[in-house]
């Protein structure tokens, strides 16, 4: 059975229970830590916590975005630096820059231009999902040996483990709390990515 701390509310830790463990659980498998550089695809509601918790691990993050509104995100959130990937001059900046990559994309984008980004024995971590499948080119990641590689959720113990480290580090999940009755409109701003971070329902609009 979870225990919560008591340094985190009911409320503050239920986000954490999805997007918190997603992103806590690939992190400390490859043992990502300090000294070493991190790239965060994507600043939404994985993103902003692997933002946090790559912080909090002593890592270098770095948040890759398309867009340029998610900048100041970014540096609230703690990252040490921004790129766009709407720009190529960012993919011959950063080659062969970052240890780890986390993609928390889950829209179809081509993994080949970050595996480029990676340095010799990198690798990028898939948590997003795309619905179709992308064409992998395998020179680059047979002359650097690259890696690509997926992961879940962790179980009961790292879960407590995820929750005990962010309590240690003041770390929540970025929420907007909602009605029911405003659940569609949520659902059009989600479709918009118009959300910072992810909506939570207030249980007490039932009544």
């Amino acid at each position: 059975m979870l225990r919560i701390p008591s340094a985190l509310s009911p409320a503050g830790a239920a986000p954490l229970l999805c997007a918190g463990i997603t992103t806590y659980t690939p992190l400390r498998h490859w043992g990502v830590g300090k000294y070493h550089k991190l790239a965060v695809v994507g600043l939404g509601e994985l993103g902003h916590m692997a933002v946090k918790i790559g912080k909090a691990l002593g890592t270098e993050v770095t948040v890759l975005s398309t867009s340029e509104r998610k900048r100041k995100d970014a540096e609230q959130l703690g990252a040490f630096n921004f790129a766009l990937t709407s720009q190529p001059e960012t993919f011959t900046r950063l080659q062969r820059h970052f240890d780890f990559i986390l993609d928390t994309v889950s829209a179809p984008h081509n993994y080949n231009t970050y595996v480029n980004l990676l340095k010799t024995d990198g690798t990028m971590i898939l948590v997003g999902a795309p619905d179709k499948p992308t064409p992998l080119e395998p020179f680059p990641l047979i002359l650097h040996r690259r890696r690509i590689a997926g992961s879940v959720i962790g179980g009961i113990r790292e879960t407590q483990e995820m929750l005990d480290f962010c309590a240690t580090h003041n770390i929540e999940s970025d929420i907007e709390v909602i009605p029911i009755q405003q659940v569609n409109e949520a659902y059009e701003r989600v479709l918009k990515g118009d959300v910072r971070f992810r909506f939570v329902i207030d249980l007490r609009s039932l009544k």
